[in-house]
């Protein structure tokens, strides 16, 4: 067992600190001229627009990267990350975070998207955590502020999914062409309690608690499906439910994020009841499991139709989800089925010739080379965290036994 963990721990930080990280940091070039994405066959972009979802999660990785390694060139990155958020992505007029900006920093869709938002406040709360820097909390603050003044709505209990630049209704509230057009998701809600809890780290207010709080709430008793085991994904203005799509990434990575976030609050009585989801989205999530060791996208039991691709940042939240729930509970199943997820990454997804990732495995074998390496979506920050956390896990398991 330790012979195996510190082989596994060994993997994990050769493939961040010589394969993603130098992919990423080359990718991002001097922070301002770097193409907003480079296709499936590597091809750069320059005239492609930079999401806000990429940037903040680039700050998010480059952070916690330099966080846990000390590596110079990752704090350089982040550095450079942060300037660009802050000079460029941020509305100086009405606050939050634009959409997407073009090629030269000008703003290009200035829509603000609760979810971009949040990861925004994502990234500048862990370079707070790297660096200590004040006028980084400061901005991550102002974010949160914004939040909670124009999204959060408090008669129906939730975060709105987007609105106009100035904080007004929006009549397209979706985040992309796959998504449904509705008031309320789980992906949404998902990834504003990763920012609100990162935040309560640096900056322990009680706002940002009951945030956290609350946000919790929303998952075990709207978005958590108790017939099911699984998460609903769309929600109309009443939390009604709009289709039954299963998402066995989200389910894994809910699986552990919403444990995360109720250790952090470390109120024993919200952490038993996210306990008892969190082990039941995971076992939930292990109904996509292949006999390869991945885990496929999607299945809709109203249509019976299955997307069984593999996707990068599904298998990437599968090692850690699993892993979580081998923690949580001791059942070796769970360590077998997050080791066998990463077998599976490193014989398929890797672009051993070019660096990185490839998007997805295609159900019948192929590579998928038509989605992107690097661009509005495709990011440092599912495969990174996932190196990072493992090892850090790990390291904690070899020290207590």
């Amino acid at each position: 067992m330790e012979k195996m963990l510190v082989q596994w721990r060994n993997e994990l930080s050769e493939e961040l600190i010589c394969d993603i990280l130098p992919f990423w940091t080359a990718f991002l070039g001097d922070g301002v001229h770097f193409a907003g994405r480079i296709d499936g066959r590597g091809k750069a972009h320059p005239e492609a627009g930079k999401g806000a979802v990429l940037i903040a999660r680039m700050l998010w990785t480059f952070s916690a990267a330099y966080r846990m390694t000390g590596r110079p060139e990752c704090l350089d990155a982040a550095r450079k990350v942060r300037e660009l958020l802050a000079l460029r992505l941020i509305d100086p007029v009405y606050g939050g975070v634009y959409w997407e900006i073009a090629p030269d920093g000008d703003p290009l869709c200035c829509k603000k998207q609760s979810y971009a938002v949040g990861f925004a406040i994502y990234g500048l709360s862990e370079y707070v955590r790297a660096t200590g820097d004040p006028a980084a909390l400061d901005e991550a603050v102002a974010l949160f502020g914004a939040l909670e003044e124009h999204v959060w709505d408090a008669a129906r209990g939730g975060y709105a999914e987007a609105l106009t630049r100035d904080w007004r209704p929006l009549e397209d509230m979706r985040l992309s062409e796959k998504d449904a057009n509705t008031y309320f998701s789980m992906n949404t809600h998902l990834h504003l309690l990763e920012p609100c809890a990162n935040l309560l780290r640096v900056w322990p207010e009680d706002r940002v608690a009951e945030a956290v709080r609350r946000l919790l709430r929303i998952h075990t008793d709207r978005i958590f499906d108790p017939q099911a085991g699984h998460l609903n994904l769309f929600f109309d203005a009443e939390w009604q439910p709009q289709g039954r799509t299963v998402s066995y990434g989200h389910d894994i990575e809910a699986s552990w994020l919403i444990v995360e976030a109720a250790d952090l609050l470390g109120d024993p009585q919200v952490r038993a009841g996210v306990g008892s989801v969190s082990e039941a989205l995971a076992r939930a999530a292990a109904e996509g499991v292949q006999p390869d060791g991945s885990l496929i996208y999607e299945y809709d039991p109203l249509t019976g139709h299955t997307d069984a691709d593999r996707h990068w940042w599904v298998q990437a939240e599968a090692v850690v989800g699993f892993f979580n729930m081998y923690e949580q509970t001791g059942d070796a199943m769970f360590l077998r089925r997050s080791r066998d997820v990463w077998r599976y990454i490193r014989t398929h997804l890797l672009d051993s010739a070019n660096g990185e990732w490839f998007w997805s495995v295609r159900a019948d074998g192929s590579v998928n080379r038509e989605d992107d390496k690097a661009g509005f979506w495709k990011c440092p920050y599912h495969n990174g965290r996932m190196c990072l956390e493992l090892m850090r896990r790990i390291e904690r398991l070899l020290a207590e036994n």
